[in-house]
């Protein structure tokens, strides 16, 4: 899980939707309309009007990875408490990753494949903002920051561990923290925390840099690299419950940042320039992360392995988790000079993570992947795209 939340910028419109134009700037505001309670995010889409899935033969390797991931939460029983979820059961998802995944093995050609697809699966588009298929996607990732086990005058920012006073309900949620009454209210905000030493005795590694540790809470997980070489993985233990609050957002409404300056590489910049402003600032978005050790992750909310580009964050009261996705969008990608382009991108991903911050049938983040390069991709990643899920037909 994470919760990175870029703000306010220009989007890359995919051609073969109908989106705005390229010139029109659009807010998550746009995108980030609730359905009610029960309500789901699908629409199904007539067998005239599904797109082309041939592409997906061509990216078998890592997208056979990422249905082993899918398919290993759905052997757990625990999984059955899930569905049935809108139009798809437990049995018929097991069974729609297990012929997927047998077809592209089998078909000999990516035509061959697509047509297979098309004939067996049903398609269901993501109704995305107000009912249109437009769904606004963002980016994250696992960073690779410097840090210690212990506090120096050179490592002073901690991320931490759960907290024993934060209650959750079965299913994950934060119901907030337990008074010595019995009483159960909100938790903790950022600035309480921060300022209070509500979590002392609960560092789980420092870091040598503030806004880093903020970019650790914003993505959910991050790989810290000790003095001796040694890597330490950070994982997402559960978060404060409070709503997510964009800094970078609040920052241009103040007049402190310009728009062409919103990317992970501007903000950082805008700190390391501006140093009294990060406790501040940062202390806008109430929203805290706890970590805990996390080999093998980075973990989506399936509690397995996600893998880069292959696996999707969404929210999971709108859409159903494991399943499989075929999405349409430009993302952010290297030239030859290794100068980030906007690519049109057709490919299958596996939904398998929840976006803390995300709550509509309009969003989505892709998994870029762990070091510098997926963090700059992750961090100029939005754009308008299209998202279709697929089950097999009964």
């Amino acid at each position: 899980m994470r919760f990175l939340r870029p703000t306010l910028c220009t989007l890359a419109i995919l051609g073969a939707c109908q989106t705005p134009a390229p010139s029109t700037p659009v807010t998550l505001d746009d995108f980030s309309l609730e359905l009610a309670p029960g309500e789901s995010g699908l629409a199904r889409v007539p067998l005239t009007e599904t797109p082309d899935f041939s592409a997906g033969w061509f990216q078998r390797d890592r997208l056979q990875d990422s249905i082993r991931q899918s398919l290993s939460f759905l052997a757990s029983p625990s999984s059955k408490d899930f569905f049935p979820f809108g139009p798809v059961t437990h049995p018929q998802m097991v069974a729609s990753l297990e012929r997927f995944s047998e077809l592209l093995e089998s078909s000999e050609n990516s035509e061959d494949f697509g047509k297979s697809i098309s004939n067996e699966f049903d398609v269901w588009m993501a109704r995305g903002r107000e009912n249109s298929g437009e769904v606004l996607f963002t980016g994250y990732c696992r960073p690779i920051f410097k840090g210690s086990r212990k506090a120096t005058s050179q490592f002073r920012f901690p991320l931490y561990r759960l907290p024993d006073d934060l209650i959750k309900g079965k299913d994950g949620s934060i119901q907030g923290r337990r008074t010595k009454s019995g009483k159960l209210v909100p938790y903790f905000s950022r600035s309480e925390l921060n300022n209070n030493n509500h979590l002392k005795g609960l560092e789980f590694v420092w870091l040598d840099d503030a806004y880093d540790a903020y970019i650790a809470h914003v993505q959910g997980s991050a790989l810290i690299q000790l003095p001796d070489g040694e890597f330490i993985e950070a994982g997402y233990a559960g978060k404060n419950g409070l709503e997510y609050q964009s800094v970078g957002q609040a920052l241009i409404a103040e007049g402190s940042l310009k728009k062409s300056q919103l990317s992970l590489s501007g903000l950082r910049k805008y700190f390391r320039d501006n140093p009294s402003e990060v406790d501040r600032a940062l202390s806008i978005n109430p929203s805290f992360v706890f970590f805990q050790p996390s080999e093998g992750g980075p973990l989506g909310c399936l509690g397995r392995k996600v893998t880069p580009m292959r696996s999707l964050a969404t929210d999971k009261d709108v859409f159903p988790r494991a399943s499989l996705v075929f999405c349409e969008v430009r993302l952010p990608d290297f030239d030859s000079n290794g100068e980030l382009i906007q690519r049109p991108q057709r490919f299958f991903a596996l939904d398998q993570d929840r976006g803390g911050a995300i709550r509509s049938a309009g969003r989505c983040d892709v998994f870029m992947g762990t070091g510098p390069e997926a963090m700059k991709r992750s961090g100029h990643t939005m754009a308008i795209g299209r998202m279709y899920y697929l089950f097999l037909r009964s």
